[in-house]
């Protein structure tokens, strides 16, 4: 039998029936999903069939010294014992084994997890490699009858990521956690891409709470030409930072009362058209249309399996050579949404795409491999794929043409400024509404030509702090800083927000994480930066590249992590005083409406939780709580209770619940109880 392992269920169906031509028929290997056609069988998976650990002697976290699990062993532990008794059930009727797992680092080491249980059994199964960008007719059949090897190199690179994930992960954060008497589900968190990340946006953070603004004056006027037409013009000097210099000068342009058109420029700019789709512009583009960077890669994923785009995770912007790009705007002639536009391509007589700065060979950027209609998806998904669509014929269209005017006025011995964009040739922008395309047209004017000052006023300003970094952002300074990949900078972000290290969009640090971020950058200053982190995916990336061997990159991996933990060993009393002082201000809520003291979360002798006054017993002030899950006190104040800080409350595998205000809820539950007496 020729069994070809897939991903995931939904991915070996759709090749299934594609290489069966609709044949193939449902069946069970086990509890396991497949289908089979003319001595084949297609068997999908669910990710990962191994995970890696520490042996169970390494579990408790009070007992065995955080240090030890730098060199402890590292064991594979089946994620479902199913699945690989579905395996070794599969080895001993193999002939030949072909893996059709996503084609990147995760899903090379994916299929490598699977062979090594097949091979144990039968080692003398053939196997080869599928390699695919989307899960269409064409690229399934072609990658098919064009199998290749099994890239071993670029599974251990992925492997190598985990295991140093894995110790680094699980060593700081247990010594972290136990330094602060932080266990639980409320422990301190700290790993090596996640870290940095963090310290990008407390040192942000910090920058915004130094900024001290300071007020400018702008001075504006309206002018009438001899036609009568009004336009706006501002003062050349664009700040004055003194209002007396700002009023002087108004004083002057009202004496004079009129100007005359000293110089007027005007040129053609061309606006080129973005580059293809790698997955950090992917995620950056749907954030601007109100997707997280979790959401995005969600729908995405959803998008490809249907064999609607090509797989969203590339790091990639230049389209090969071998992508037919005329085929897939012949794709789509027929689309009322961009049939008009893509039947103006097809007049062409050749396309030259747009191309970015990075050239790979795994993947081509993100781009349509199948028509859809509005119709036929869900809201979200239409959404994300019109992104897509829009963009690609963007990519392949001509550059917009503006025309510029700038225009000087004297007056009063000052200078007048205007600026104009007119917009002559909408190129790509006629596909790509997400781009600004926005005018300022002012009345052609010539010079000596006079104008009267109709009106002028100063505009009081104030300089701006800068501004929090958005989820899109983050991720693109990550790629930019080679802080994780292409398929995990989202999901790090993801556990930013699940363990309370930020909350809102664009992220805000909580206390907590100030205080881990401050520990850290004083006492591990390696785990805060970058550029750690970026020499080790670098040495991965040579691993891949078949330069290195993961036991050597693994135990550079180490070398520095025994660095780390030397000057933490050394400073422990000092990390504790710190973290403990964060949990103590994480359970603030606000200030007693009673006394002015600190309201805190607490909890009684009888495991009780509740609101209550940091004055206690002088001032009993305290209002009930909900009996689990994790509270998180955000930066909204109640509108009611100004003096309250609204809350969410946090449930592993559930979305977090707007409790909001204390004191409302608590006036809510009496009202309800009341209620219910006067009904009984």
């Amino acid at each position: 039998m020729h069994y070809i392992i897939a991903e995931k269920g939904t991915t070996a169906r759709r090749i299934a029936l594609i290489l069966s031509n609709g044949k193939a028929k449902p069946k069970k290997i086990g509890n396991t999903d497949a289908y089979e056609f003319d001595g084949k069988e297609v068997v999908g998976l669910s990710g990962h069939v191994f995970r890696l650990d520490f042996p169970t002697a390494y579990n408790s976290w009070s007992k065995i010294d955080p240090y030890k699990l730098i060199d402890a062993k590292v064991v594979a532990v089946a994620l479902k014992k199913n699945l690989v008794k579905v395996l070794v059930q599969i080895a001993k009727n193999a002939d030949s084994i072909t893996i059709a797992t996503d084609y990147d680092r995760e899903g090379e080491l994916i299929g490598v997890e699977v062979l090594s249980i097949i091979k144990k059994t039968n080692p003398d199964a053939k196997v080869d490699r599928m390699r695919y960008s989307a899960i269409t007719e064409k690229d399934i059949k072609e990658s098919f009858a064009a199998r290749s090897e099994v890239d071993y190199n670029l599974a251990a690179s992925a492997e190598a990521r985990q295991i140093i994930d894995l110790i680094w992960g699980a060593s700081l954060t247990r010594f972290v956690s136990l330094s602060a008497n932080r266990l639980g589900e409320q422990f301190f968190s700290v790993g090596r891409v996640q870290s940095p990340t963090l310290t990008l946006l407390v040192e942000k953070e910090k920058e915004i709470a130094k900024f001290i603004p300071r007020k400018f004056w702008e001075l504006h006027a309206k002018l009438k030409t001899e036609k009568g037409e009004i336009f706006d013009v501002t003062h050349e000097k664009h700040k004055f930072w003194e209002i007396e210099e700002a009023e002087e000068i108004k004083s002057r342009l009202e004496a004079a009362e009129e100007g005359r058109v000293r110089d007027v420029k005007t040129k053609l700019r061309n606006e080129k058209p973005p580059a293809p789709f790698d997955t950090t512009g992917f995620i950056s583009a749907a954030s601007s249309i109100g997707y997280s960077p979790k959401r995005a890669m969600n729908i995405a994923e959803g998008l490809y399996l249907q064999g609607l785009i090509s797989y969203h995770r590339t790091d990639n912007t230049t389209y090969p050579d071998t992508l037919d790009l005329k085929e897939l705007v012949k794709m789509l002639l027929g689309n009322k949404e961009f049939g008009a536009h893509a039947i103006l391509l097809s007049k062409k007589k050749q396309l030259k795409p747009t191309a970015g700065k990075k050239r790979t060979t795994d993947h081509p950027p993100i781009h349509p491999v199948s028509e859809a209609s509005r119709e036929k998806l869900g809201k979200d998904e239409w959404k994300v794929y019109e992104l897509v669509v829009r963009r690609f014929l963007a990519t392949l269209s001509d550059a917009a043409k503006w025309k510029d005017t700038e225009v000087k006025i004297e007056a009063g011995g000052e200078t007048l400024e205007a600026k104009g964009k007119e917009l002559k040739e909408q190129g790509f922008l006629a596909v790509y509404p997400y781009q600004k395309k926005e005018e300022l047209i002012i009345p052609e004017l010539k010079e000596g030509e006079k104008v009267e000052i109709e009106h002028i006023e100063i505009v009081e300003k104030e300089t701006k702090p800068p501004n929090r970094i958005s989820q899109a952002g983050l991720i693109k300074k990550m790629d930019d800083l080679g802080l994780g990949t292409k398929s995990t900078r989202h999901e790090i972000i993801g556990k930013l927000y699940e363990r309370e290290y930020v909350q809102g969009n664009p992220a805000k640090p909580t206390e907590k994480a100030f205080a881990l971020i401050d520990s850290l950058e004083k006492y591990a200053t390696m785990i805060t930066k970058p550029e750690m982190t970026g020499m080790l995916e670098l040495e991965m990336d040579e691993i891949s590249e078949g330069k290195r061997k993961k036991k050597e990159v693994a135990d550079d991996s180490r070398k520095m992590l025994r660095e780390v933990f030397k000057e933490m060993m050394e400073n422990r009393e000092e990390i504790a005083k710190s973290l403990k002082e964060a949990i103590r201000m994480d359970k603030i809520v606000g200030t007693c409406p009673e006394c002015g003291s600190e309201l805190l979360l607490l909890t009684s002798k009888r495991g009780k939780r509740f609101v209550g006054c940091g004055n206690y017993p002088t001032c009993s002030f305290s209002l009930p709580m909900p009996k689990t899950g994790r509270v998180l006190v955000t930066n909204d104040k109640c509108d009611t209770h100004p003096f309250l800080f609204k809350l969410k409350i946090m449930k592993k595998g559930k979305r977090p619940w707007d409790f909001g205000c204390p004191y409302c809820n608590f006036l809510q539950w009496k009202e309800r109880e009341n209620g219910e007496k006067k009904n009984s």
